[in-house]
């Protein structure tokens, strides 16, 4: 494939990328490395001495691994929706980020699903889940829509890859091992630039586009229809699935800015990546917040106008200072209003105050799912027998933070792996002539007259 002057001069910009591990990087792959082995230790004790070792019991019997995988699947929206839609409009600021936000829905989107096998126990019966699951139950549905936005989402960041892939195969200046250029030639699948090729990729990648948003979607719906179809209290509410979609795009705008601002630092790409990405992101951010905002608010005054006993005693723990109070103020107000103030006032927005608020909306949002799941669990519907404190009040054991941590770990070592692999800044779009809509091309015509 022949490549363009301009192609080369960025490749060469991230040779190093590709070519070399610095001392930093292997420091970090280390200590994360260390976290992982740690976690496949907590798993190991699990296997070993059974769920006993975490702070599930017979009333509260899903903790931080369902807080974890309503998170990572949250998060996956990065991609999927903002990639998706800005692909679709022809957005030009998208270039150089697209990339970033389609690594982080393919990795949430595998490590998500992990969660709930920790929290299943048996996993040797897990086979009896395909031959005998029952199409009434929504934990069937969810597994349906996972395994198919699993498959959408490799083959949307696959399709989006093929230009590089192809770059990096055909670039002789690449110092890199026969195995890597071999995979890159694999990958490619005789990818060579002409305009037929470059016309099916674009139609493909456009039509991969249309279908994952509603994949995403329904996903989404899905999982909250699995709390909203049951009659607990907290949880049976008509308003849960758009609410869980907004939390998820909110969620996962808020790493998508986390994961520029650390690519923009490490790599020093404030030539792409530029104050302009961030502000535009801010907005969105900001909008999503006072939409999920609105929904909170709706949802937390239906439940304590109604003053349903089984409500009222949940609403009375989150309100609690005492139990779960201080969370909740950081989860529904802080996590909420902060982002609101610092992007709303221009003064105050900055790369670095939007980067901070959203790192703090994304941790706010994490809070807020332990909060969905734990103290609706505290409170049965029915008196509890037996009140001893480990059977009605939940604490995360070392197991739980292990493995936790241990997926965070791992979410953060697949992002520099694969940003050893492929140049985090699409080459083939940024290399690329800004793409002209019709209305563009006839003002052209009418300048040219």
């Amino acid at each position: 494939m022949k490549i363009e002057n301009k192609t080369k001069e960025i490749l060469k910009e991230f040779s190093p990328q590709i070519e070399n591990f610095n001392r930093r990087f292997k420091i970090l792959s280390a200590i994360l490395i260390v976290i992982m082995l740690f976690a496949l230790y907590a798993f190991y004790m699990q296997e070993k001495e059974g769920h006993i070792v975490t702070g599930m019991r017979d009333n509260v019997v899903w903790g931080l691994y369902i807080a974890n995988f309503v998170f990572f699947i949250g998060i996956s929206y990065a991609g999927a929706l903002i990639s998706g839609i800005l692909h679709l409009l022809k957005v030009e600021w998208r270039k150089p980020i697209i990339r970033v936000a389609e690594f982080i829905t393919v990795i949430s989107t595998v490590i998500g699903p992990l969660f709930i096998l920790l929290c299943m126990g048996r996993l040797d019966r897990i086979y009896n889940l395909v031959l005998y699951g029952r199409i009434q139950s929504p934990i069937i549905w969810d597994v349906i829509a996972i395994t198919t936005y699993i498959i959408g989402s490799f083959l949307f960041l696959y399709l989006a890859m093929i230009r590089d892939l192809a770059i990096l195969r055909d670039s002789p200046d690449l110092k890199i091992g026969k195995f890597r250029r071999w995979s890159y030639k694999f990958l490619a699948i005789g990818y060579n630039g002409t305009a037929k090729q470059d016309k099916l990729l674009e139609d493909s990648i456009t039509i991969m586009s249309a279908i994952i948003i509603p994949i995403a979607v329904i996903v989404h719906s899905v999982l909250a229809w699995i709390f909203g179809m049951t009659l607990r209290p907290g949880w049976h509410s008509t308003i849960f699935a758009p609410y869980f979609v907004i939390a998820a795009v909110f969620s996962g705008t808020g790493v998508l800015i986390v994961a520029l601002w650390a690519y923009r630092r490490y790599f020093h790409l404030e030539k792409y990546i530029t104050k302009k990405h961030f502000d535009y992101l801010g907005m969105l951010l900001l909008i999503l917040a006072a939409i999920y905002g609105y929904f909170t608010f709706s949802e937390y005054l239906t439940d304590w106008y109604t003053s349903e006993t089984w409500n009222a005693r949940v609403l009375e723990k989150l309100f609690n200072f005492n139990e779960y109070g201080w969370w909740f103020l950081f989860a529904a107000i802080i996590g909420i209003l902060l982002p609101m103030i610092v992007i709303g006032i221009p003064k105050l927005r900055t790369i670095n105050s939007v980067t901070a608020v959203s790192f703090i909306a994304v941790i706010a949002l994490w809070v807020k799912r332990y909060l969905i799941i734990v103290p609706t669990l505290e409170t049965p519907l029915f008196p509890i027998q037996d009140n001893r404190i480990e059977w009605i009040k939940y604490s995360a054991t070392w197991v739980e933070w292990a493995l936790t941590l241990g997926g965070v770990a791992t979410f953060i070592f697949s992002f520099m792996l694969l940003s050893k692999y492929v140049p985090i800044i699409p080459v083939s779009l940024v290399s690329k002539p800004p793409e002209k809509t019709e209305s563009l091309n006839v003002e052209e015509k009418v300048e040219t007259v």
